[in-house]
């Protein structure tokens, strides 16, 4: 896959996190992504369309984005509940949006979708693709959390 579509998300990740919820993250090195299940808790997954069609997700564990959200949003959640389901999707559509700028500032335009906020333990996430899905996990002093990029070739 090529580094120009997966670095701007990465960026994008680390941007927003640092921004919206003073949290650094840090890449871990990168993997072909072989089993569908999650390796967290809730996953935002978002289609993407134009230049190159695919789709990107994130997966949070829980204590991570219990962290990103006590900060970002001064609250505090004990469960997956409505409130944590809007703020991921609303966390993978700032993610999405700052790596769509990112890549149109090289010619490539893409558009995105709605997020679908997925949660529970060992749950599955489906990129619809038979390209290989490439995992980016990701460590911060609060818990892990992971992307994926799937790109149809």
């Amino acid at each position: 896959m090529d580094v120009r579509y997966i670095n701007p998300f990465i960026e994008g990740t680390i941007n927003v996190l640092k921004t919206m919820a003073f949290i650094a993250s840090k890449p871990g090195k990168p993997y072909i992504k072989k089993d569908p299940t999650a390796t967290g808790d809730i996953t935002g997954i978002i289609g993407l369309a134009g230049d190159k069609n695919g789709s990107l997700s994130i997966t949070f564990t829980f204590p991570c984005i219990k962290a990103v959200l006590e900060k970002m949003l001064g609250e505090v959640h004990d469960e997956l509940n409505a409130d944590v389901h809007d703020a991921v999707g609303e966390l993978t559509n700032m993610i999405c949006g700052d790596a769509r700028k990112k890549l149109e500032a090289q010619n490539i335009n893409l558009t995105a979708g709605i997020p679908t906020i997925i949660t529970g333990e060992n749950h599955t996430i489906t990129h619809v693709t038979k390209s290989a899905i490439v995992a980016l996990p990701f460590t911060t002093d609060f818990g892990n959390f992971s992307l994926e990029f799937a790109f149809i070739d």
